[in-house]
């Protein structure tokens, strides 16, 4: 007597995709940042925001200019690579997300439903402080993706289970 395990398939899940290619984009482009925040943290960083400014045909002797040029000039080799490490934690925590998103993991979709929580409150008090249309749609897109998440976890993530009595 044979018997045969049979595994449900899956229903497509645009949204799903979606919030994947938002982790997986987020992952690419916080360590793409980190690599460029590495590569930056020997240079002359005064220097180079000069550089930046005439290339943007700004005039880097406003007052504004001035000042941001003095507080990037207080900015150590070190405090650059601990940015650096960092934001490369940060972004492999979204590519490991966005990974086992992409295998319907249970814990990527707690993973995924923790973090963008985690942001919420941050969010409403930044926007209660300096509201912002970017914050804003940041919030409403975090909050969509934790109801989503978690409303359809049964139906997205794989539940191990075991048929022995």
């Amino acid at each position: 007597m044979s018997t045969k395990t049979t595994f449900p398939i899956k229903k497509r899940a645009p949204t799903l995709y979606a919030i994947i290619a938002l982790k997986l984009g987020k992952g690419i482009l916080f360590l793409l940042l980190a690599l460029g925040v590495y590569h930056l943290a020997d240079e002359n960083l005064p220097e180079l925001f000069r550089q930046l400014l005439t290339w943007l045909h700004l005039d880097p002797e406003k007052q504004f200019f001035a000042d941001l040029t003095e507080k990037i000039a207080d900015i150590s080799s070190v405090r650059m690579l601990w940015l650096a490490g960092g934001t490369v934690f940060y972004s492999l925590f979204s590519l490991v997300e966005g990974g086992g998103l992409l295998l319907r993991a249970k814990w990527a979709g707690w993973l995924a439903i923790g973090e963008s929580a985690f942001f919420i409150p941050i969010e409403i008090h930044e926007l209660l402080h300096r509201p912002s249309i970017g914050i804003l749609l940041i919030l409403a897109l975090n909050i969509c993706i934790v109801w989503y998440l978690y409303a359809n976890r049964h139906r997205l993530f794989h539940h191990h289970r075991s048929d022995a009595n």
